[in-house]
């Protein structure tokens, strides 16, 4: 008797449980439903009380509009080559520096590490001013360099972030593979980093999700509109002006919708490694 209110009281509170998570991503999924369905709305069906989640004509229309009223492929493009050339200077320098503060031993290993995890203090309003002079001087203004190079340079959170996966691989590796004759450039690229692809998926999820919905670098540093990213071409076309003077904002959301969409894409794949890194890597409470 005991066992079976003991099972019934699980199956509820399991139940309740899922219901409660169910209605949490409702409410964290209502955004995103509402971009979608406003992106098949007309104008006046985007501000319609009550609101229509369903409209009664859908208006896919409106994403073949973003691609003839802004060079919206261009935009990917300049967009996809500044992520996919950020991601492999972040993989390759931050992992770099993370393998020597975890597995090579140095006189002041330990001070070098605290000042380059000090350098995440300093605001990025700080430094702003500096680096715009640094690349001006350069002649890099107007350019992709400034949005590029950086990269190349290691980031501070994320080669904490590898340091702190990499502490968990065993030793006994190192010492193996010294047994039999590699060197540590041998060590870190047959050893560490096949085992670290759940680190290297999160900071791969974490840069790029920056990097594509990156605003602020983007409007400082370019000039052109045949350069610019989406991001500064969603703004292109919310403040222009389209046909009877109105900006078409079901035409701004379907742009909205496209621009998501790689983000959604790059989680999904990595969602797994992601997860555990997260768990084991240095963001674990």
């Amino acid at each position: 008797m005991m066992a079976n209110r003991f099972s019934l009281l699980h199956w509820f509170s399991g139940g309740v449980f899922y219901l409660a998570m169910i209605m949490l991503s409702l409410v964290f999924m209502t955004p995103v439903l509402w971009l979608f369905s406003s992106s098949l709305q007309s104008l006046s069906g985007v501000f319609s009380v009550p609101y229509q989640w369903i409209p009664q004509r859908l208006h896919w229309e409106n994403y073949h509009s973003v691609l003839t009223v802004l060079p919206f492929v261009r935009y990917f493009g300049n967009t996809l080559l500044i992520t996919g050339l950020v991601l492999l200077g972040t993989l390759t320098s931050s992992s770099m520096v993370a393998y020597g503060f975890s597995r090579l031993k140095f006189r002041g290993r330990q001070t070098m590490f605290s000042l380059c995890i000090a350098t995440m203090l300093l605001p990025g309003q700080v430094t702003m001013i500096p680096l715009y002079i640094l690349f001006a001087r350069l002649g890099w203004v107007d350019t992709l360099l400034p949005l590029i190079v950086p990269a190349f340079f290691g980031s501070p959170f994320y080669i904490f972030l590898l340091r702190q996966f990499f502490l968990t691989i065993p030793f006994d590796y190192d010492e193996a593979a010294r047994l039999d004759g590699a060197g540590p450039w041998r060590i870190f690229w047959h050893i560490i980093l096949p085992q670290a692809k759940p680190a290297l998926a999160t900071v791969t999820v974490f840069s790029f999700i920056g990097v594509w919905n990156d605003f602020f670098n983007p409007l400082i540093y370019i000039n052109s509109f045949e350069k610019a990213t989406l991001t500064l071409g969603l703004n292109f076309l919310k403040t222009q002006i389209i046909g009877s003077g109105v900006t078409q904002w079901p035409v701004l959301m379907a742009a909205a919708v496209l621009v998501l969409i790689p983000n959604v894409l790059i989680f999904s794949l990595a969602q797994r490694h992601f997860i555990k890194g997260i768990n084991v890597g240095g963001l674990r409470g």
